[in-house]
C-alpha cells in the first residue's frame, strides 16, 4: 500500500464532528485542547455542540475543520504509527491540514494562519454579494465560455464530472440559467457565504501575503500538492505564493489527485468530516482504494 493523505474542505462540517475521537484518543483530545487555548475561546464547544449557524460561519468553520482533521490524523497515527504517505493534499482550507501532515509547520502555526485566512475571507464575503454553483456533468469548454460571458470564475475543478463556478451572486444565477439553455442539466446554486476562489477574494489573498511573509514555514518533508499549481512547491517562496494565490484562484483538485496517483499513490485516506474527497476519487479514479478517518468507528474499522 502506498497511501496519500487528503484533507476535507469547507462545507464538510457538521455539529458533533470529532467528539468520539476526542473521547477515545488522547492525541486527538490534545489537538482540540490546544486549539481552544490558542484561539482564546472554546472552539471545541462550537464543534461538538454548535449551534450549526455558528459552526458554518467562515471564521469558525475553517479552523474547526482544520482542527477536527488534525485530530483525526493524530488518532490515526496513534493506531498506525508506521504508515507514512507518499503525498498530501487538501481541498481549499484542507491544504493547511496537508501541510501540517507534511511537517511544513506545527499544528498551532497552521491554526493561526488559517484563523487569519478565515477572517480575511469573511471580511471579503461581507464586502461583496457573492455566490457559487456546482455544475454536474458539464462540458468544460461550455462552462468556461459561459463564465467569461457572465464575468465570473471557475472556482473548483473537483473532478471531470463536477466543476464549481463563483462570482457575484446575480451573475452566477445568470450563468446557471445560460448553462441550462446550452444543454447542461445540473447547475445547482450553493448555500455559501460568498464567492470563494474567485476574483471577489483577491483582496483577502493580497492581505494574506503579508501574514505568510511573517510566518516561519519549512519545506514539507513529504510532497504536498498545492491547489494553485497541482504540484509541490520548489521552495518556500513558491509555497507561500501558492497559499496566497489559492484564495482567489481555481482549486485544481482533480489534477492534485492525478499527480499523487502518478507518483505511485494507490490508496487515498481522507482525514476530516464527511467523505466528499473519497467519493470524488472513487467516481473519477475507481482503481484507487479509498478510506475515511472521520470518526472513532471509521478508525476502528481500518485494518492495514
Amino acid at each position: 500500500m502506498k497511501p496519500f493523505f487528503v484533507f476535507s474542505g469547507q462545507g464538510a462540517q457538521c455539529v458533533g464532528m470529532g467528539r468520539d475521537l476526542a473521547e477515545t484518543s488522547a492525541a486527538a483530545a490534545e489537538i482540540f485542547k490546544t486549539a481552544d487555548a490558542e484561539l482564546g475561546y472554546s472552539l471545541s464547544s462550537i464543534i461538538f455542540d454548535g449551534p450549526e449557524e455558528k459552526l458554518t460561519q467562515t471564521r469558525y468553520c475553517q479552523v474547526a475543520i482544520y482542527t477536527m482533521s488534525c485530530a483525526a490524523l493524530a488518532a490515526f497515527k496513534e493506531k498506525f504509527p508506521g504508515i507514512e504517505p507518499v503525498g498530501c493534499a487538501g481541498l481549499s482550507l484542507g491544504e493547511y491540514g496537508a501541510l501540517y501532515a507534511a511537517c511544513a509547520f506545527d499544528f498551532v502555526t497552521g491554526l493561526k494562519l488559517l484563523a487569519k485566512r478565515a477572517e480575511l475571507m469573511d471580511d471579503a464575503c461581507n464586502a461583496t454579494c457573492g455566490g457559487m454553483a456546482s455544475i454536474i456533468n458539464g462540458d468544460l469548454e461550455i462552462i468556461r465560455e459561459v463564465c467569461n460571458e457572465c464575468d465570473i470564475d471557475v472556482a473548483n475543478f473537483n473532478s471531470p464530472a463536477q466543476i464549481v463556478i463563483s462570482g457575484e451572486k446575480e451573475k452566477v444565477s445568470a450563468a446557471c440559467a445560460m448553462l441550462k439553455e446550452r444543454g447542461i442539466r445540473k447547475a445547482i446554486e450553493l448555500n455559501v457565504a460568498g464567492a470563494f476562489h474567485s476574483r471577489l477574494m483577491a483582496e483577502a489573498g493580497e492581505k494574506l501575503k503579508a501574514v505568510l511573509a511573517e510566518t516561519e514555514i519549512n519545506m514539507p518533508a513529504i510532497p504536498a500538492y498545492h491547489n494553485f499549481t497541482a504540484a509541490p512547491a520548489a521552495d518556500i517562496e513558491e509555497l507561500k505564493s501558492a497559499l496566497a494565490n489559492q484564495v482567489a484562484s481555481s482549486v485544481r483538485w482533480h489534477e492534485c489527485v492525478q499527480a499523487m496517483v502518478a507518483s505511485g499513490g494507490d490508496t487515498m485516506i481522507e482525514f476530516g468530516p464527511g467523505n466528499v474527497l473519497t467519493k470524488l476519487c472513487s467516481r473519477a479514479i475507481p482503481e484507487v482504494a479509498t478510506f475515511n478517518v472521520n470518526s472513532a468507528s471509521a478508525l476502528d474499522a481500518l485494518n492495514f
